[in-house]
């Protein structure tokens, strides 16, 4: 998962890319770590970024982000769907958001 430098990134990118909001202190987030990268492996046709909450505050203000951790999907750098509480995710249910994402997207 490569670590979002800026928002720009992701608004270039040509497909679906999703946008994990993390913190290194978030429980919750330190929790999903050990699947994502199967995850990811899983839905290869969708570009992850990894944005650390405390770097990108600005970027949560602007896209509603109140919890972590979080998942926006864009295609084509328009979003397309999120997954935004301040709840515990489990893989079933991001598997389950991601294939909504996919066969909406």
């Amino acid at each position: 998962m490569k670590d979002l430098t800026s928002f720009q990134e992701v608004l270039d990118t040509k497909g679906i890319s999703c946008i994990l909001f993390t913190a290194a202190w978030c429980p919750d987030c330190v929790a999903i770590r050990p699947f994502m990268p199967d995850i990811e492996k899983e839905f290869s046709d969708i570009t992850f970024f990894k944005a650390d909450r405390d770097k990108f505050m600005d970027l949560c203000v602007q896209l509603n982000i109140m919890g972590i951790p979080s998942f926006v999907c864009f295609r084509n750098g328009k979003e397309i769907s999120r997954f935004v509480s301040k709840f515990s995710k489990t893989r079933a249910e991001i598997e389950h958001y991601l294939s909504e994402t996919i066969q909406k997207g």
